[in-house]
């Protein structure tokens, strides 16, 4: 497929500086591109390398005024834009009949909805239900009891554990694991027994789950994932814990059991929450942070542990500055040594 930038910036209502006749043929990375390709930047961050990207155009935000060689294409919001752009240049998307593969296992009680693609090897257990125009890749397993709504897509190897409710629309990428035990055990001398986990996952609406993620099932009751949660890759969490609408959580963050999120937070890249927590609504926990205490709606937390970001950022300024307080400290530490030498009084003669 081919666009020019006009074409482009009119289907993005977006601005033209340069020359509106180059032809787009695909997409790259501001660092990656070549001629005929169309990049965006969203954050001044990668400046430089819109100063000497070889692509034919670049989408930029309306205020933008670094340099760059390519033809702009000015917009509210370039993230977003370049999103749109890429359904254009994208090959066509995979087409899953409605059938069951003749390798799949599907229990007689099993409910299919209309229009349901189920993929080889997969396996559906007895009271199982999955809702219309779903699709369920190569070898996904769903579990006695579990519910999955309408226009779900599951990649292949995830497994949906016994009873889980899952919401409509929900995308599940491969190898995650929903519904598997909480780390539940009580001590018994020297032995650890296990407390048994007899509670669920429900999924909300609109959530999207990335690969290897694993989220237990509650000791009793509900683990609970709202409506619009965004999970990245290798997540872990624990029973009982509670997400509220249209989270975002970043890869390898782990949150421990029985702690409630809020609406509307993010919790970024390897943070760590300790458990029975409480942090409210739109909150920020930045990469990295270890989360030991309850988080007020609205604060953005950093390091670890977790501190308001005003005064981590005060501690942090005082830290860079050791290395000179330290020189100064060795210096005040000679001059008093030499001032308490001098005051010393000397020993009278013999006489």
């Amino acid at each position: 497929m081919k666009l020019t930038v006009s074409e482009i910036a009119g289907r993005l209502n977006g601005e033209v500086q340069g020359d509106p006749a180059i032809e787009i043929e695909r997409l790259a990375g501001i660092r990656e591109a070549e001629p005929g390709d169309l990049t965006f930047v969203a954050t001044p961050h990668y400046a430089g390398a819109a100063a000497t990207t070889k692509a034919s155009a670049v989408i930029v935000g309306k205020d933008w005024n670094r340099p760059c060689a390519a033809a702009l294409i000015r917009v509210n919001n370039p993230d977003k834009a370049f999103a749109d752009a890429a359904q254009w240049f994208a090959p066509p998307p995979i087409a899953y009949p409605p059938g069951v593969h003749p390798a799949a296992v599907v229990a007689s009680d099993a409910v299919l909805g209309r229009d349901v693609h189920v993929g080889p090897c997969c396996v559906i257990e007895a009271g199982a239900t999955v809702g219309d125009r779903c699709v369920i890749l190569a070898q996904t397993y769903i579990g006695h009891g579990a519910t999955v709504g309408a226009d779900c897509k599951l990649y292949p190897h995830v497994s949906i554990r016994e009873h889980v409710r899952i919401g409509n629309r929900a995308i599940i990428h491969n190898g995650t694991v929903i519904g598997s035990d909480g780390f539940g055990y009580v001590q018994d001398g020297a032995i650890r027994k296990k407390i048994p986990q007899i509670g669920i996952v429900v999924i909300g609406d609109d959530v999207e789950i990335g690969a290897n993620v694993t989220i237990d099932r509650a000791r009793f009751g509900q683990t609970r994932i709202g409506n619009g949660v965004k999970l990245d890759n290798l997540i872990q969490i624990a029973h009982n814990v509670v997400i509220g609408d249209n989270c975002v959580i970043v890869a390898q963050a782990g949150i421990s059991g029985s702690t409630l999120i809020g609406d509307r937070s993010i919790v970024a890249g390897q943070a760590g929450i300790v458990g029975h927590l409480v942090l409210g609504s739109d909150i920020i926990v930045a990469a990295q942070s270890g989360v030991t205490k309850d988080i007020p709606s609205g604060t953005f937390v950093l390091g670890s542990p977790a501190m308001p970001y005003e005064k981590f950022t005060k501690l942090h300024a005082h830290l860079t500055r050791l290395p000179e307080l330290k020189e100064k400290l060795v210096e005040m530490q000679a001059r008093l040594a030499a001032l308490e030498k001098a005051a010393v009084p000397t020993s009278p003669r013999n006489s």
